[in-house]
């Protein structure tokens, strides 16, 4: 077993993002972290490429239940309980959530694909005290945030949990984040045992939902211990207008201490030249 594995659910339209995030792994995590790449198996040939000691390609249907089946436009029905389908986003979710469970790892790092790491980058550094910490912006979801609402509203549906208290609440999102496999699979059984059904199952009967968030409130309300907060371990930008180099340059400049990562937004439309402008940045300053 390796101490950090890396996740990343993606898709052919974002196989140029993928290859700098990947081009970063491979320099920025030990030699015996690989990176677990999920793709719909229709694209699985424009990652094929990559597949190697360090890096293993997933397709759904290895990570979900058989009784799943992708029909066009990208939903998926369940045959067992084929209304409502299951939105792509909700499945991508679910598979998230499968890989790491199943992932032979102490730790894995989910990381969207058009994050790259900027430095070294070892699950160690995240620990307090031997026990990882928990991404956590406390406070932050707010009345107006109605997908976050919804999102805690049926996280702890799910989890057999007491409805949540008014906003604020706490936020578990990001492009870059820790998780504990360990914890997973046990909010895996608590989701089965809460619901009476395959966790998987519950959790694509869902419209609305975010495995940050289930994974945030399981490891929250219901561990023995809660897990300490972790810091911004990625320099994010979310804004949906593209930068140029000098708003890039800018953007590196705010790197905060403790980010290894960094990201400007696939929705952007960001150039990649752009783009690599502010990562080569990011590693100067570091190194400055």
């Amino acid at each position: 077993m390796t101490e950090l594995a890396v996740i990343t659910p993606t898709w052919k339209p974002d196989a140029e993002f993928f290859a700098e995030l990947h081009r970063s792994v491979l320099e920025f995590t030990s030699d015996d972290t690989v990176h677990h790449v999920i793709v719909p198996a229709a694209h699985k040939s424009a990652f094929a490429r990559y597949a190697g000691p360090r890096c293993r390609i997933w397709t759904h249907p290895e990570l979900i239940p058989r009784r799943y089946w992708r029909m066009p436009g990208g939903v998926w029905l369940n045959a067992a309980r084929p209304w409502p389908p299951v939105r792509g986003w909700v499945m991508q979710q679910t598979a998230k959530i499968a890989a790491a469970g199943l992932i032979e790892a102490d730790v894995v790092l989910l990381a969207d694909s058009d994050v790259t790491l900027i430095r070294p980058t070892k699950a160690e550094s995240f620990r307090v005290d031997g026990e990882l910490s928990l991404f956590r912006k406390e406070n932050a979801v707010n009345a107006g945030m109605d997908r976050h609402v919804i999102w805690h509203r049926v996280a702890r549906e799910l989890l057999g949990l007491p409805p949540a208290p008014p906003p604020p609440l706490p936020d578990y999102v990001d492009a870059l984040v820790f998780w504990d496999p360990a914890i997973v699979r046990a909010m895996q059984a608590r989701i089965s045992e809460t619901t009476g059904r395959h966790w998987a199952d519950a959790f694509n009967s869902q419209l609305h939902i975010s495995e940050f968030i289930v994974y945030g409130v399981y490891a929250d309300e219901t561990l023995a211990r809660r897990p300490p907060t972790s810091p911004i371990v990625c320099h994010s930008s979310y804004d949906r207008s593209p930068m140029d180099h000098q708003a890039a340059l800018a953007f590196a400049e705010r790197l905060g201490p403790d980010a290894v990562g960094m990201m400007i937004s696939s929705h952007s439309g960001t150039p990649l030249e752009v783009r690599r402008a502010a990562e080569r940045h990011c590693v100067e300053l570091d190194g400055s």
